[in-house]
């Protein structure tokens, strides 16, 4: 067990300063903090710590795990996901701003067909007589959004475990201008990614698991329009779509990685689990990636669990993620804590007892993510059917506070 975690140290150390890898946003993960690293007992282990394949099948198998056997059992967990997050509060106040812009320039059209005068003229004239319109144009000034999506389609049983999953981020802002709003996309990426790996229990409490990964990028240059070219905003979308897409197929570009993990049974109530993930052999369309190298743990109290049909769990995680990332961001340690809790209740079981089916199941979370707030739930319909909701920051400056961007993502899953 030294010489793995040995191994898993030196290669993160010697990773530099690099982008950042393809990210798989797990709505349970991000609840409660994104502190998963020894949760990881059901798919999610595909993501952030492979060796925690091994636990499927444990939860609801009594022999293996007496203390949580009337589980409905995790044999094999599939499922296609399909969600989207958008940042709800900038879109509310944009659309004021625009509002109030747009009574601005419509004041000035009047003026310009009445008095024959170019309107750049007489937006400058009315600014230096209305001084306070100008606090109007600056609260329209760079009003950024990030809009993301995601699908995926996971497979995991004991000890094995995939996925192919994309996620998609487009960040528009507008922004007054001198004379003419306009507005400008300087972000737009698609990430493709397959994986695939496995886990093995050397003992009852002590697992490891290995994972392979391709993945592709595709990147879009900033795209700028205003009133003046509104027309060709189809045409230039369109045009900026087919470059992300055309090339979707090149296997020449897709990047290949592994992902390492570690996960030991302390004690039954305390686990504790390491990863190194996103090892990439070489650049991701012309980023190098940094590795990410996690250690954490979990704490499930045996007081506040009950081992029913209504069965219910406590988790209690903390992380400290990206442990030897290099360079200026993130460099306060708090931006790498991570620290949640989720609280799972089956809400109506039949017969309601022993080896019970599960009808209805809800979970709530909370916690920190680099400092950050994390909220969500879940409901699960008869194990097929679940939506999720998550809330969660990602820190755009250079440390936790300088500038953060809320997301909020909703997520429908069909699967068993």
């Amino acid at each position: 067990m030294k010489k793995i975690i040995a191994i898993l140290s030196l290669c993160a150390v010697a990773a530099s300063f690099a982008a950042k890898a393809p990210t798989h946003h797990s709505l349970r993960a991000e609840s409660m903090g994104n502190a998963h690293v020894a949760v990881v007992d059901d798919k999610e282990a595909i993501y952030y710590n492979y060796a925690g394949l091994n636990q499927i099948n444990r939860l609801g198998n009594y022999e293996l795990r007496p203390e949580q056997g009337y589980y409905p059992r995790n044999m094999i967990d599939m499922r296609l996901n399909l969600g989207g997050a958008g940042p709800f509060e900038e879109y509310f106040s944009t659309y004021g701003d625009a509002k109030d812009l747009y009574k601005l320039y419509a004041r000035i059209h009047a003026a310009e067909v009445e008095n024959n005068m170019a309107s750049g003229s007489l937006l400058i004239d009315s600014l230096s007589k209305h001084p306070e319109l100008i606090e109007t144009l600056n609260s329209y000034d760079h009003e950024y959004m990030a809009m993301k999506i995601k699908m995926d389609a996971e497979l995991a049983i004991h000890n094995f475990g995939g996925a192919v999953w994309v996620d998609g981020n487009v960040a528009p802002y507008f922004d007054g201008g001198l004379v003419l709003p306009f507005m400008a996309i300087d972000t737009f990426y698609i990430d493709g990614v397959i994986q695939l790996g496995f886990a093995y229990g050397f003992t009852d409490n002590f697992s490891a698991g290995i994972g392979v990964k391709g993945a592709k990028r595709e990147k879009v240059e900033m795209i700028t329009f205003d009133i003046l070219n509104y027309e060709n905003v189809s045409d230039t979308l369109e045009d900026r779509y087919h470059d992300a897409t055309d090339n979707i197929f090149d296997l020449n570009s897709i990047s290949v990685g592994m992902d390492f993990g570690l996960l030991y049974q302390l004690t039954r109530e305390l686990r504790i689990g390491a990863s190194l993930r996103d090892v990439y052999f070489k650049d991701l369309a012309g980023d190098k990636i940094d590795p990410n190298f996690t250690i954490g743990f979990n704490y499930s109290p045996r007081f506040f669990n009950k081992n029913t049909g209504f069965g219910r769990k406590f988790n209690f995680a903390c992380d400290y993620e990206n442990a030897f990332q290099s360079g200026d961001r993130n460099y306060k340690p708090l931006s790498h804590v991570n620290f949640g809790v989720e609280w799972e209740q089956n809400l109506l079981a039949w017969p309601g007892y022993h080896y019970a089916i599960r009808a209805l199941a809800m979970r709530l979370a909370g916690g920190f993510k680099g400092g950050y707030p994390t909220a969500g739930f879940s409901l699960e319909v008869l194990r097929v059917f679940t939506f999720e909701f998550a809330t969660w920051a990602e820190e755009l400056g250079y440390y936790t506070g300088q500038d953060e961007e809320r997301i909020y993502m909703g997520q429908l899953s069909i699967g068993f």
